[in-house]
């Protein structure tokens, strides 16, 4: 791993997984957090180069369609349409010349909001209290809520509750610039741990993610609340929302298969802020 923590390290436009990309259904299988926000640098990396500083992200869809590998990984982008108030981006990730994800971005200018009513929901997403998870800009490991209240301890959150969750994001590559839009990308696809984290683990496998933006995150800090799911014949849909500091963000939405067979238990599993995974007994 690299000294600095991250996903990657980069050998020119080639990135390279570092042990911290590994998801726990393989070990020779990258998870979404890290595929999502290497395709989302891409995409901003192809808006700057376009030179649209004047447009904010504000929707985001991959399709994780052929499990990613741990090996080095190329990023091919498409400017699809380009307007006064619009951008939208493709990204296609590609491993020793075969495709494994794909991703579609939308930028947009921001201007004045309407002037007339509209309903928004009462309840507000929050945070951990500051006494629980103070502010930080370094990456640690993710609080969950449940019935057990806000806690570090995946254990505790192993239930049929609903949850939610607070995360420092992870840079995406070692020694470059995080921003808000890499961190939003990558946290997204933990919309699955609060979404299908049920009593036996997580035994649903994301086959894409959705996640739309009403503005960027203040920092790398961001939340995901439940807010809904539906499963039927093995195929689920969860939709969380998005949050930070300031409040809601937007939303996820994650599509699933069943994988039981390969279920990830965080019955007796701990890591440590520098990415560690462990084995314990409790």
């Amino acid at each position: 791993m690299a000294d600095e923590i991250a996903f990657f390290t980069h050998q020119g436009d080639t990135l390279v997984p570092t042990p911290l990309a590994c998801s726990m259904w393989s070990d020779d299988q990258m998870h979404g957090v890290a595929l999502s926000g290497a395709l989302a640098r891409a995409a901003e990396l192809c808006l700057a180069t376009a030179g649209r500083t004047d447009l904010r992200p504000a929707r985001w869809t991959v399709d994780l369609f052929k499990p990613a590998r741990m090996i080095p990984c190329t990023f091919a982008t498409e400017v699809v349409r380009e307007g006064s108030r619009i951008c939208l981006v493709d990204v296609t990730m590609t491993q020793e010349g075969r495709r494994v994800a794909r991703a579609s971005a939308t930028f947009l200018k921001p201007t004045e909001s309407a002037p007339g009513g509209v309903w928004t929901p009462e309840e507000h997403p929050e945070p951990p209290p500051l006494d629980v998870a103070p502010v930080t800009t370094e990456p640690r490991v993710p609080f969950f809520h449940s019935s057990a209240g806000w806690s570090q301890n995946f254990t505790e959150h192993q239930n049929a509750d609903r949850k939610a969750s607070w995360n420092s994001g992870i840079p995406v590559v070692a020694d470059e610039v995080f921003t808000g839009f890499q961190a939003a990308a990558a946290i997204a696809d933990g919309g699955s741990m609060v979404t299908n984290w049920g009593t036996n683990g997580v035994e649903y496998i994301n086959t894409d993610i959705a996640m739309t933006l009403a503005r960027e995150p203040v920092s790398v800090e961001i939340g995901l609340v439940a807010t809904d799911r539906v499963e039927r014949d093995g195929i689920a849909v969860g939709t969380a929302t998005m949050f930070d500091r300031q409040g809601a963000l937007g939303t996820v939405i994650i599509a699933a298969l069943a994988n039981a067979r390969r279920t990830v238990n965080f019955a007796h599993v701990e890591y440590t802020d520098d990415g560690e995974r462990r084995q314990v007994d409790r």
